[in-house]
């Protein structure tokens, strides 16, 4: 017999098996979200919402204007270039090198729909260049449509959970898996989605030094750009910078995010970076699929116009416009997502406070940072049976099962879509499930 719960177990119960899950810890995303769209709408409670990483703050009204203005102007009539507007690839440019001090040719700078894109553009791409090359390796944990895309493109991937070898211990772990020598690219988050790990700058320059020993394409993906609010990498031009792999190889291509910078999710529109040495790089594997050897010219003129040439016109002005306000120095976009962390630093404590723990918790030898994610554990429940409880208890968040994590005991926790008001009821909540199972 289910004890009491904020929520009527038998809603919860009719829509589970509504929905055909038979496991609700092994549910995806988009799953947890309907089953709980469901139950919200025929309770009428609201659920603590901790299981989809959309932005929780407004969009950046300067974006919003520059592209009513664009619209107003007639570009929704106009197909854009493949590889982006020339004046929005010369920002990315000083965006990147502003912000990662990295330099970047703007040729190599590609506007994409939404990071998703770029990953999905850069994979295909990538597992062509070398005719023995044909994997993928994650540095695991990660988002799990990365792998969908794999699959979907029929291409080979491999992954470990990297938490295990931080530090001098990702050498040799990282080469075992390279020195096969069927690694096309790796990928990996920085910060993590979703344990919210940062890598050190050691652990970089290892990736860094192992992916050019044994020729691999580094996919460095940026969606939670400057958001580690250990440090302050807020100012144009100045150090600290966002950490990266591009200090240590030059093979490498970036996946830049607005949608948590700037909360433009709804407008999929990101950014591919890729390095002037890989763009120049030619290949005659590439010549089958895209009877061109030159990697970027495969990217642009193969791949991206072949998935969608391009991406929407009136975005590119909104991202064009948000990023020179940010190069100038005209608007801080890091002190507004500031509030993830904060909200995080909150919600942890409240999860502590009854019974949780912290799964992901360090850097190496440093606490974890407060982000955009957390991940709990509950005594006695593995991952699965812990987000089949807590749905009862009007909450909600994703199994690490699913992000190639192995510690299956675990949960991601986004803090974006938690207001401070719903703080109490989260607490309440909270209280009563560790009532209800601290004896079990």
């Amino acid at each position: 017999m289910r004890k009491d719960t904020p929520i009527p177990s038998a809603v919860v119960d009719k829509y589970v098996e509504q929905m055909g899950l038979e496991n609700v810890g092994r549910a995806s995303i988009r799953e947890i979200k309907r089953l709980v769209d469901f139950v919200e709408a025929e309770t009428g409670e609201r659920y603590v919402r901790m299981e989809m990483g959309i932005p929780g703050l407004k969009p950046t009204q300067i974006g919003i204007e520059a592209e009513k203005e664009a619209l107003d102007r007639g570009v929704a009539a106009i197909y854009p270039d493949i590889d982006g507007t020339a004046s929005l690839k010369k920002e990315i440019s000083r965006f990147v090198k502003l912000f990662v001090n990295i330099d970047v040719q703007p040729h190599g700078c590609i506007p994409t729909v939404g990071s998703m894109q770029g990953s999905f553009a850069t994979f295909m791409t990538v597992t062509r260049m070398n005719k023995d090359k044909d994997t993928i390796l994650f540095l695991d944990p990660g988002f799990p449509v990365h792998k969908q895309q794999c699959r979907v493109m029929g291409r080979k991937f491999d992954s470990f959970d990297v938490y295990n070898y931080r530090g001098d211990l990702l050498r040799e772990k990282l080469e075992s898996h390279l020195a096969k020598g069927d690694v096309a690219a790796l990928l990996y988050s920085n910060p993590n989605n979703p344990s919210w790990i940062c890598f050190t700058e050691k652990e970089l320059k290892i990736i860094g030094e192992l992916a050019t020993k044994y020729d691999v394409v580094v996919i460095e993906d940026l969606a939670y750009f400057a958001m580690d609010f250990r440090q302050d990498m807020s100012r144009p031009g100045e150090p600290p910078y966002q950490p990266t792999v591009a200090n240590y190889t030059d093979q490498y291509v970036l996946l830049i995010s607005s949608s948590k910078a700037f909360s433009y999710a709804g407008q999929r529109i990101g950014m591919m970076v890729i390095s002037d040495a890989l763009f120049a790089r030619r290949s005659k594997d590439l010549l089958p699929y895209y009877g061109m050897e030159q990697f970027g010219r495969a990217m642009v003129f193969g791949t991206m116009y072949a998935l969608s040439s391009g991406t929407a016109h009136s975005p590119q002005y909104a991202l064009e416009a948000m990023l020179k306000a940010v190069n100038d120095g005209e608007y801080d976009f890091v002190e507004v997502v500031k509030e993830y962390g904060e909200k995080a630093k909150i919600m942890k404590k409240l999860f502590t406070d009854n019974g949780f723990r912290i799964v992901y918790d360090k850097d190496e030898d440093k606490p974890l940072a407060d982000g955009f994610y957390f991940t709990i554990s509950y005594p006695g429940f593995t991952g699965e049976e812990l987000i089949a409880a807590l749905v009862y208890y009007g909450i909600s968040a994703i199994s690490l099962a699913i992000t190639g994590s192995e510690r299956l005991e675990g949960l991601r926790a986004c803090v974006s879509l938690v207001s401070r008001d719903q703080f109490p009821d989260l607490e309440y909540r909270l209280k009563k499930f560790h009532k209800n199972h601290k004896a079990d």
